[in-house]
């Protein structure tokens, strides 16, 4: 410890990622663990690319089929598999994100996509109301949106969000934080349905319908 002009300079030390500030006599300091920041970055990505390790994404569960094939479906799709954030399960948020480029196929038509890409983030969002089968087989409505997040840096995001009775929909089936979902498309009468399935992950990196 150093006396500079009569007042006690702050020493600085760094060691295996931490920097620990020592003041006073009695060398107590606080110790800045910037791992902590680095190893969360690495669960999130973790997570999130984990549809992308698995050796292929499952195929929709029989009783989905099933339930589609009962109601007059066809050209089922699948749109997006991905890990839950928390922000995906906050009532405060009411929101599932699908981000364009997580999305597997193409599961809007030319003419969906032209009127969703007409609303504006300043102005109401535009919408569409498509049914939804939920991972329990009830069957709802879900509003279909397209957003444009923006970032700090002052670029922007696009995805397309399932809003309106969200919050709902996950608290029905219980989602949580951390779980593996798939959301399928498919048509009835060419009008656009979707179907949400959760899934669980095994041990040798395949997932299980939940």
């Amino acid at each position: 410890m150093d006396v500079v002009d009569g007042e006690m300079k702050i020493e600085k030390e760094y060691d295996q990622g931490f920097r620990v500030e020592h003041e006073g006599d009695d060398h107590q300091g606080r110790l800045l663990d910037s791992s902590k920041i680095k190893k969360k970055k690495q669960k999130m990505a973790t997570r999130c690319d984990q549809q992308y390790t698995t050796p292929s994404p499952p195929d929709l569960p029989i009783k989905f089929r099933k339930r589609i094939r009962a109601l007059g479906g066809s050209d089922i799709a699948l749109v997006i598999q991905k890990c839950l954030f928390k922000i995906d399960v906050s009532s405060g948020h009411n929101r599932l994100s699908i981000p364009f480029n997580q999305i597997r196929q193409t599961f809007l038509t030319p003419q969906e996509t032209e009127f969703l890409n007409s609303g504006d983030n300043k102005k109401k969002c535009l919408e569409m109301e498509v049914m939804l089968i939920e991972p329990f087989l009830c069957r709802g409505t879900i509003s279909l949106r397209k957003w444009e997040m923006k970032k700090a840096s002052g670029s922007a995001t696009s995805m397309y969000v399932l809003v309106g009775q969200w919050n709902l929909v996950a608290w029905r089936n219980a989602l949580r934080e951390d779980e593996t979902v798939q959301l399928w498309s498919f048509r009835i009468n060419s009008k656009l349905c979707l179907a949400l399935v959760k899934r669980k992950a095994k041990s040798n990196g395949y997932f299980v319908e939940f």
